[in-house]
C-alpha cells in the first residue's frame, strides 16, 4: 500500500516536497517512481528512481526542479520540487514497479491515492 502526502497550495516560484509511505518488507525491490494528472489531461510519468536510488530519471519539463530520492529504511520515496510551475499543477501519484526497467514506459504495478499540488501565478 502507497500513502502519498505533501501536497498543497503554493505560489509559482515555491517548492514542495512529496512523500510517499510504503507498506510492507519488500519497499526495496521495486523500482518507484511519481506521476501526475492535470484536469483534463491524461496521467503523465514524471520520475522514477531505482531499487538501490543510484539511479533516476526525470521527464525534461521537471529536470534541474525536480529532485526523486528514496530511503529504504523507511520505506519511503521523496519528489522534491523546487521552482513550481503553474503547469505544475495537478494531482501527483507515487508508484512502485516490479521490473528493472527505469523509465516512462515501464508498468507500475501499485500506485497510491494521489496528493494535489496546485501552483498559482
Amino acid at each position: 500500500q502507497l500513502q502519498a502526502s505533501g501536497g498543497g497550495l503554493v505560489q509559482a516560484g515555491g517548492s514542495l516536497r512529496l512523500s510517499c509511505a510504503a507498506s510492507g518488507r519488500s519497499f526495496s525491490t521495486y523500482i518507484m517512481g511519481w506521476f501526475r494528472q492535470a484536469p483534463g489531461k491524461e496521467r503523465e510519468f514524471v520520475s522514477a528512481i531505482t531499487r538501490s536510488g543510484s539511479h533516476t530519471f526525470y521527464i525534461d519539463s521537471v529536470k534541474g526542479r525536480f529532485t526523486i530520492s528514496r530511503d529504504n529504511a523507511k520505506n519511503t520515496v521523496s519528489l522534491q520540487m523546487n521552482n513550481l510551475k503553474p503547469e505544475d499543477t495537478a494531482v501527483y501519484y507515487c508508484a512502485a514497479s516490479r521490473t528493472n526497467i527505469i523509465g516512462p514506459s515501464s508498468p507500475y504495478d501499485y500506485w497510491g491515492q494521489g496528493t494535489q499540488v496546485t501552483v498559482s501565478s
